[in-house]
């Protein structure tokens, strides 16, 4: 269910990432050069009197994540809405495919069977930078 939900938005990413290369090309003075990371958010909404179960079985696959080659971020956080976000950073979007089509994925999809109310929003990101180099993108 993620990992199909992932892919989906795969070229409006790299057609987001060429126009920015394409506007850094325009603008060789730029302070700090887009990178080819990709980041996602994923938006977790749990079923009725479950949101323990659904954080314990987001938490449970982090460490592994974490050693997958090209992930820089990887973590969740509590929203006033009572949903859990999901925030990753990827080195590219390669990496991140791997991660999707990876086992850690298809055992996390499983662990949240029955603890959601609905499908999880995933969304593919790419950074507009702004700003100063460290603080203008994730």
């Amino acid at each position: 269910m993620v990992v199909a939900t992932l892919r989906y938005r795969l070229n409006s990413v790299r057609e987001t990432a060429a126009l920015h290369q394409e506007i850094e090309n325009k603008n060789p003075n730029e302070r700090f050069k887009m990178s080819n990371s990709i980041v996602v958010t994923v938006i977790f909404t749990p079923a009725e009197g479950r949101y323990l179960d659904m954080v314990k079985a987001l938490k449970a696959g982090i460490e592994e994540v974490h050693t997958e080659n090209g992930c820089e971020l990887y973590a969740i956080h509590d929203a006033p809405d009572g949903t859990v976000v999901m925030l990753e950073k990827w080195s590219s979007v390669e990496d991140l495919d791997t991660h999707a089509a990876g086992d850690p994925v298809k055992r996390l999809d499983a662990s949240l069977v029955g603890l959601m109310a609905k499908s999880p929003l995933v969304t593919r990101i790419t950074p507009i930078p702004a700003g100063e180099a460290d603080k203008g993108q994730l």
